[in-house]
């Protein structure tokens, strides 16, 4: 996997083989490409190195280490793979999510309105599990795009959990007013980005699964928060009607 990343105080070919040198001998990094012109460094990594391992390295030194720029999907991801394997996984995940949800009213008078907040429920807590594997991965993915984590990274580490925190409102039932319109809010705000990415065609990868697998930020991700978004409106639209 690759990553780029801001770097001040650089201001020479000197600094910037200094800074080659240093990173490059961080356990996890395979190579490391130093531009003191562009103040940026791209990293290529075997695993993900956290963003402060690299800022302490770099410590004892006046060079600054900043957020990352852009997070390339891995070699081994090719976009001529078909659709189908490439979103293998949530495909999956939604295919369960949906038979779950259906079966859950089997043998009863069917209700949209209890499936939708079954689905929100599992949704939630199925991709906040897979966020969680691995919160600093995901943290550094979904700072790339999010409007807010873009500017305050500790809110990509936070909404990890704010998703597991809808996800056990949903499958409780508690609060149902206040968890929809938050809902509609923090999915609105998400999709702000998605949508930018998505607009501006930039290949990175799509945070929703974590750091577990490596799938290209597109429209399926527009889809995702946009059925959340969907059905948040209309449970809300019903509780308003009752």
């Amino acid at each position: 996997m690759t990553h780029t990343y801001k770097i001040t105080g650089m201001t020479c070919e000197s600094c910037q083989e200094k800074v080659k040198q240093i990173l490059s001998g961080i356990k996890g990094i395979a190579g490391a490409s130093i531009s003191w012109q562009k103040g940026e460094a791209i990293l290529t990594m075997h695993e993900h190195v956290p963003t402060s391992v690299l800022q302490e390295a770099l410590k004892p030194t006046r060079y600054q280490l900043s957020e990352t720029i852009a997070r390339v999907m891995p070699e081994t991801i090719s976009y001529e793979t078909s659709w189908l394997q490439t979103y293998k996984p949530v495909l999956l995940i939604f295919a369960y999510l949906f038979l779950i949800t259906f079966l859950v009213q089997a043998g009863a008078e069917f209700s949209w309105m209890l499936w939708m907040n079954h689905f929100m429920a599992g949704f939630f807590l199925v991709f906040s599990f897979f966020k969680l594997l691995n919160l600093e991965g995901f943290a550094g993915n979904y700072a790339t795009y999010d409007i807010i984590a873009k500017h305050w990274r500790f809110y990509a580490y936070i909404y990890a959990f704010i998703e597991l925190g809808l996800g056990l409102l949903f499958l409780t039932g508690v609060y149902p007013v206040f968890t929809n319109v938050f809902t509609l809010v923090v999915m609105s705000v998400s999709l702000v980005g998605v949508l930018q990415t998505v607009l501006n065609k930039r290949k990175i990868r799509c945070a929703c699964l974590g750091d577990v697998f490596n799938l290209p930020m597109s429209t399926i991700t527009v889809i995702e928060d946009g059925l959340m978004i969907t059905m948040a409106a209309v449970m809300l639209a019903w509780m308003y009607m009752q």
